[in-house]
């Protein structure tokens, strides 16, 4: 099969699906030599791949230096295409054959979902559609949103901000939602602030939280009064056992949910502050009818979950 698209420069180029699966491979692996045996090649046989792709391209996907290579400007933007043609041959082959070859559901998921809610349906799906390969990504609901909207998810779980929780907010995105778990926010707070009972006595300041684009961080901020240029700092962490142990080496607050909380094995001196509650939306595009996804969604959309 063979894909036409318009690339930068409004040049029309033909790429064989083949191409780009060893182009999503070489730029996974950073290695030629990996990226080979990930495919069962020869590594001659991937670099000719990639030049004759580049050659097509007009342009340079990766940046060589020695026997290191990383992806290159133009080499990261045309992944996000490779990636969504390649999705879209899948479920393309996944609809026609009525759901039987299995096909892939790609899930994005916050980091606290996908830590306390999602094992025990994930593993329920498994054991009931054995043939469907899942591909779990987490991140921040900002670029979990936008990676559903442009192909690179099927769905997500999602904490979205109050300017889109409404159906006709989603709507407009062209995407739709439910909400499938309910999550109480506490602010958890290092031993020096366990006499605070308001986020206005905390004395701390300085925040322990994902990169922007996460809802509960923007929840915290809010509730603390955290504005550009003030005597707060932030503390961009990658993990919630990170957060939590910047909290317990008394050097910030964090915001986190229950469930999470309840995982952490924080220490028992550490005080909480209750933040109120938010809802994780799972989110998918509009009128997205691929049969992984709909028995996917049947889980909770019909509460099982």
């Amino acid at each position: 099969m063979r894909i036409y698209y318009v690339y930068r420069f409004q040049k029309v180029n033909a790429v064989d699906l083949e191409t780009l699966k060893i182009f999503d491979a070489v730029a996974a692996e950073l290695s030629i030599t990996r990226a080979a045996s990930r495919l069962g090649r020869v590594p001659s046989n991937i670099t000719t791949r990639i030049q004759h792709l580049e050659a097509e391209l007009g342009a340079e996907l990766f940046i060589r230096m020695g026997k290191r290579i990383t992806l290159s400007t133009a080499g990261q933007r045309f992944l996000e295409y490779a990636q969504r043609m390649l999705a879209l041959e899948d479920e393309a082959r996944h609809v026609v054959g009525g759901g039987n070859s299995g096909g892939t559901l790609r899930i994005g998921s916050m980091e606290s979902t996908a830590a306390s809610r999602l094992p025990a349906p994930l593993a329920s799906y498994h054991q009931a559609n054995p043939t469907t390969r899942l591909e779990v990504n987490t991140g921040p609901t900002g670029q979990l949103v936008e990676q559903v909207r442009n192909g690179q998810l099927d769905c997500a779980f999602v904490a979205l901000p109050a300017t889109i929780k409404d159906p006709s907010s989603l709507a407009e995105m062209g995407l739709q939602g439910v909400p499938v778990w309910h999550e109480e926010l506490l602010l958890l707070l290092p031993a020096t602030d366990v006499a605070a009972t308001t986020p206005e006595q905390v004395r701390t300041r300085s925040l322990a939280a994902f990169r922007l684009g996460c809802t509960y961080r923007t929840i915290a901020e809010e509730r603390l009064g955290i504005v550009a240029g003030g005597e707060w700092k932030i503390q961009e962490l990658g993990s919630y056992h990170a957060m939590v142990a910047a909290v317990a080496a008394g050097s910030c607050v964090t915001l986190l949910p229950h469930s999470v909380l309840e995982l952490s094995r924080a220490p028992a001196d550490l005080a909480t502050l209750d933040l109120g509650s938010i809802s994780t939306h799972l989110i998918w595009r509009s009128g997205y009818e691929i049969p992984a996804f709909q028995k996917f969604g049947q889980l909770f959309i019909q509460g099982d979950a």
